[in-house]
């Protein structure tokens, strides 16, 4: 593949939330980009197709290292980001095996692969707050020991520390961002800040009259995906590779995100939220809440968009989805 002088980066997980505004992100700042999918019958590119005729797609799977490895060969990337996971907590409950083999070993494919065909190219690897679960102190900084509370948590431990084993192991460039949630428009359907800010678009539009939820009271540290994927292109510009945790610093209930949300369409919460056991999880993780200060003071970064913003956002975008929907005769 010719060479165009161009700085280039692989992302995994480029058609998800992350991978789509870190490519964006990307673009802007002059990279040629290159997206790894898989082969699917049903492939997803809504979040990407307004950039799609600016990146080059290249199918492999985290779970096939040959393909792995041709992606890396035939790409000759300087960072790659391996953003791909089975990233639903839930799901994780039901698919276990296949979460450990894509949230877990698929790391160390990608990281393999980086290993055999240049050892000089720069790895990124999302981690997760979920990885702290039962959180041993609070607020949780890069020194909390973890304690997954789900499938998904654990793969995600393993993703971590192989991330920097081969860091220590093979003297490579690989860094790790332990990422709170971060939400936007572009979240999936089944994210309860989603789930949310759908059900108050349809509830204003007269389509709906309840949105049913699980645990009301679970606090998380939310921002907003396109401030995040910020923080991981400066990691990946440090002169040494390190771990950073970036969160907002603040923490908000389910009720909050339910407060804020509908109080920005002028309508209230308690009239039409509803809680159903059945979105409770088999282990709850109560409260995580991050301490960004390494970031902050590090990277130089900081968070731009405030939880309420975000909500209102998210409203407004599905909103206009809805309208833009009902115009075209498809809600």
């Amino acid at each position: 593949m010719a060479n165009s002088g161009k700085p280039r980066a692989v992302i995994t997980g480029i058609t998800g939330q992350d991978g789509s505004y870190l490519a964006e992100f990307l673009l802007e700042k002059g990279y040629e980009v290159f997206g790894v999918i898989r082969r699917s019958s049903t492939e997803k590119f809504e979040r990407i197709k307004h950039i799609q005729d600016r990146i080059t797609l290249m199918h492999a799977d985290l779970t096939d290292q040959g393909s792995m490895i041709d992606v890396i060969t035939e790409a000759q990337p300087r960072e790659v980001y391996n953003l791909a996971a089975q990233s639903f907590v839930p799901t994780s409950w039901k698919q276990p095996m296949l979460t450990g083999q894509v949230t877990a070993l698929g790391v160390t494919c990608v990281l393999e692969a980086i290993r055999v065909v240049d050892k000089s190219i720069r790895f990124y690897q999302a981690s997760s707050s979920e990885m702290f679960g039962n959180a041993q102190e609070t607020p949780q900084r890069e020194s909390t020991p973890f304690y997954p509370r789900s499938p998904y948590g654990v793969a995600k431990v393993y993703g971590h520390w192989i991330t920097v084993n081969y860091r220590e192991s093979y003297d490579m460039f690989a860094v790790s961002g332990i990422l709170f949630n971060h939400e936007s428009p572009r979240r999936g359907l089944e994210f309860v800040t989603r789930k949310i800010s759908l059900g108050v678009a349809r509830i204003k539009l007269g389509l709906d009259t309840e949105v049913r939820l699980g645990n009301l009271d679970a606090k998380r540290d939310w921002g907003f995906a396109g401030d995040y994927v910020r923080a991981m292109w400066l990691m990946m510009q440090q002169e040494i590779p390190d771990d950073y945790v970036v969160s907002s610093g603040e923490t908000h209930s389910v009720r909050d995100a339910c407060e804020a949300a509908f109080s920005h369409a002028g309508l209230n919460w308690e009239d039409h939220v509803k809680v159903d056991p059945k979105f409770y999880r088999p282990a709850e993780v109560h409260l995580l809440l991050g301490d960004s200060t390494k970031a902050r003071n590090q990277l130089q970064w900081k968070p731009e968009v405030s939880f309420r913003d975000l909500m209102g956002m998210m409203v407004d975008a599905d909103i206009e989805r809805l309208q833009r929907e009902n115009r075209h005769g498809t809600a």
